[in-house]
């Protein structure tokens, strides 16, 4: 197996080109612009800062005025734990992604095919290492969890903008804020989101500490209560909410592939994921803590705070931030409909503006037809952000490096069974209460018994120890295997 240093070099000569003519771009830009060469600062971003900027910005937006929802469904401890599990877990399935991006793309380049017009997606990584049907998995999860992101956030800056502004109805505000979303169609790729990455950032961390401030100086109400976990519904569907936080990864490789160095991306996210928790920890916690079991009753934050300009402020920081953050969810299925219509290597901005547009028009559609997004988040998280973040990346990866000929060749070293085991487990979490009933010597609040669970994780790692190195099923089940799996 290669030493870890010789990879990285491996690397780094096979982006050499890249690298290459992202300075070509930026030396011919310098030489257009003035002294404070303004374009190259607000539009051609793919430095590691850029991709940091973009996958903190992506990571949390209108689901941060429901994290205290979801607490008053889990309870303090349980939301603080999910919080902390999901996205670390997150931050390790980025990582497997960006491992496959540099196998797929190294590949790529030493059979020469060049990515200067093209951006490369998920779904081609799948098709590139895998097949086309992992192509299939890859492309119909990936956009439907995208179109339904872009649906939330329309619906989401119509029922934000109503706290400040009631005199016309959440629909109407809807088709106002679809027209105005729509102007992403002339953004042309994710290199040219540095400056609104940068701004929007600072809108959810100004918001954030809005909520934290003005919880703790607004006080608990009176005869709070903190009953959760209380319902094992609400439970799990709080935790589906939490578990939406930490799913950007279906807009990760769009996001690595604009930046000058792809292969810095590993622990970027990672990163990324950390500065958040010093956003929606304090925020959700401060919130419960203020109006406990108000919240079941009320899904976004902004309805129980008091209106003052600091509300009208945060409210209207995160309707920009919506329209941000649409555009990251937009802009991948814009590249799968230019390439579908054969539009992608158009340099035009105007042309592919116009070619955008049918992908805009549904999004827009569907969200006025569905004025509400709680619901939809909880959805989504459970049935689409479970494979589209966790699953179908650690699978792909042990799949990837299956054989000892890939292990012994491949880039970077993460445990491709360890990934596995952990998606493994997570699936079970989210779907427990629905598998197996309520132990009769535990208590209500609790659901699932535990030896059951522990059970079926057994029969899980099992299986994927199986699937990942083949062996006969007598010789697994020596008491040395048993012990390590214990």
């Amino acid at each position: 197996m290669l030493p870890q240093k010789q990879a990285e070099e491996a690397i780094v000569s096979n982006f050499s080109e890249t690298e290459h003519e992202g300075k070509e771009e930026e030396k011919a830009t310098a030489e257009d612009q003035s002294m404070f060469n303004v374009k190259s600062f607000l539009w051609h971003g793919g430095s590691a800062w850029d991709a940091w900027f973009s996958c903190a910005s992506n990571q949390v937006a209108q689901v941060l005025l429901t994290l205290p929802y979801s607490f008053s469904q889990l309870g303090m401890l349980s939301g603080i734990i999910f919080q902390i599990f999901y996205g670390l877990l997150g931050s390790w399935t980025a990582y497997l992604i960006s491992v496959l991006y540099i196998e797929y793309r190294s590949r790529k380049e030493k059979e020469n095919v060049s990515f200067k017009n093209h951006v490369i997606q998920w779904f081609e990584v799948l098709d590139g290492l895998l097949g086309p049907y992992w192509k299939a998995v890859g492309l119909a999860f990936n956009c439907t969890f995208l179109l339904f992101g872009s649906v939330i956030q329309l619906i989401a800056c119509a029922s934000n903008i109503y706290y400040i502004n009631d005199r016309l109805d959440k629909r109407t505000w809807t088709y106002i804020f679809g027209a105005c979303c729509a102007t992403t169609v002339f953004i042309p790729s994710f290199h040219n989101y540095r400056i609104w990455s940068f701004l929007g950032l600072g809108m959810t961390t100004y918001t954030a500490w809005y909520l934290t401030i003005a919880a703790l100086i607004h006080g608990q109400v009176d005869g709070v209560k903190h009953t959760a976990p209380a319902k094992l519904v609400l439970y799990f569907t709080g935790a589906t909410n939490i578990l939406y936080t930490f799913g950007g990864h279906a807009v990760t490789v769009e996001i690595m592939h604009a930046m000058w160095k792809p292969q810095k991306f590993k622990y970027i996210y990672l990163a990324a994921t950390l500065y958040v928790f010093t956003l929606t920890l304090p925020s959700a916690t401060s919130v419960y803590w203020a109006f406990g079991d108000e919240l079941l009753d009320h899904s976004n934050a902004f309805s129980l705070l008091p209106k003052t300009r600091f509300r009208d402020a945060a409210v209207v920081l995160m309707l920009i931030h919506q329209f941000i953050t649409f555009g990251f969810a937009c802009t991948p299925l814009y590249f799968v409909w230019e390439k579908v219509i054969g539009m992608h290597d158009t340099r035009s901005i105007c042309l592919r503006a116009l070619a955008r547009l049918p992908v805009v028009i549904p999004i827009w559609f569907l969200a006025i037809i569905f004025p509400f997004f709680g619901p939809i988040n909880s959805a989504v998280g459970a049935l689409l952000v479970s494979f589209t973040v966790y699953i179908i990346p650690a699978l792909a990866h042990m799949l990837t490096y299956r054989k000892a000929s890939a292990r012994q060749v491949k880039r970077s070293f993460p445990s491709s069974t360890t990934s596995s085991y952990i998606s493994q487990i997570l699936l079970l979490m989210q779907f427990s209460c629905i598998l197996y009933p309520t132990c009769p010597y535990c208590p209500p609040a609790i659901g699932p018994c535990p030896m059951l669970i522990y059970a079926v994780i057994m029969f899980e790692v099992t299986f994927t120890k199986l699937v990942s190195h083949p062996i006969s099923l007598a010789n697994f089940y020596n008491g040395k295997s048993v012990i390590f799996l214990v």
